[in-house]
């Protein structure tokens, strides 16, 4: 809350006193974006009681990020507070960031007969901000060896031609993290193309290809302090077993490393599927979403 507060003030904006009842059924430390809807629901009550509700909402999670970096501690990115402010599906250039490019993309998964499953599997982020600062730190360090501040200006075969020098000064995770992260940007964008064509296919090979990497290559499904618990590998490895023969697709969700996994469902496989993962993780450990076409905004 002091984070936003200061987020505002230092953009210019008014801010004030104010009492506030919250309550919320998004569960705290799995990788659900949280805290992200949190400091996105204090800058839209900033906005409304003492803005006018002027204030876009693109606006409004640049300054929830502030305060989760400053003062909460975490050195994550824009993507989940925009994509908590702005609601739906969303596609995100970040070239620059104090302006990133938000395109709100037209897609229903409802109409489509789908439903997402988010599965927690028990694990909790609360202790794993080494982990997450690990990921950007090695891709920048990667980017920094070819004179660049960030991976996207590195291409495939500049990164391959260099492998001996980044592994001596980097380390292979380092390298493997950085393939991730340079095709990834090319998957966002056809996964994007899909969306906008309403290639409902194509987008769950994108996702299916995604997660795939991010098990592999940056390697964030379970942590190295704790091997033994890996409950996003197993939630994972169950997926794949109940819905390689239905469709849709299913990935590793948000940060990684403990907390949750996600899964687009064909609405008639998801009691089926809820059954399977609470059967593993508890009674209520598998929760049916709807993609909310809205984001953060004044009810009433």
């Amino acid at each position: 809350i002091s984070g936003v507060c200061k987020g505002f003030k230092n953009n210019g904006f008014a801010i004030g006193g104010y009492n506030a009842y919250t309550t919320s059924s998004v569960l705290k430390g799995s990788g659900l974006s949280s805290s992200a809807a949190f400091e996105d629901m204090v800058g839209n009550i900033l906005n409304y009681f003492f803005n006018d509700g002027k204030i876009d909402n693109a606006e409004i999670a640049k300054i929830s990020q502030f305060a989760e970096n400053k003062y909460f501690g975490k050195p994550c990115g824009l993507m989940d507070q925009v994509a908590c402010a702005v609601g739906g599906f969303v596609a995100i250039d970040f070239a620059d960031p104090t302006k990133p490019v938000i395109e709100k993309m037209d897609f229903d998964l409802t109409s489509h007969g789908y439903s997402l499953c988010i599965v927690s599997t028990g694990g909790n982020h609360a202790d794993l901000n080494e982990d997450y600062a690990s990921v950007p730190a090695e891709m920048k360090a990667a980017a920094s060896h070819f004179g660049k501040p960030v991976l996207r200006e590195v291409g495939l075969e500049q990164l391959i031609a260099e492998i001996p020098a980044l592994r001596e000064k980097y380390g292979d995770r380092a390298i493997l993290r950085a393939f991730h992260f340079i095709n990834e940007n090319k998957r966002v964008k056809a996964q994007t193309e899909a969306l906008r064509d309403g290639d409902l296919d194509a987008f769950f090979d994108g996702v299916l290809a995604s997660g795939n990497s991010s098990f592999e290559y940056l390697q964030n499904v379970y942590t190295t302090k704790n091997v033994s618990e890996q409950g996003l590998s197993l939630a994972l490895a169950l997926a794949q077993y109940y819905l390689a023969d239905k469709g849709g697709a299913w990935r590793v969700h948000g940060g990684g490393f403990a907390g949750t996994t996600q899964a687009y469902v064909r609405n008639e496989d998801v009691e089926g599927y809820r059954a399977l993962m609470d059967g593993a993780f508890g009674e209520g450990a598998c929760i049916v979403l709807r993609v909310r076409g809205i984001g953060a905004g004044k009810v009433i």
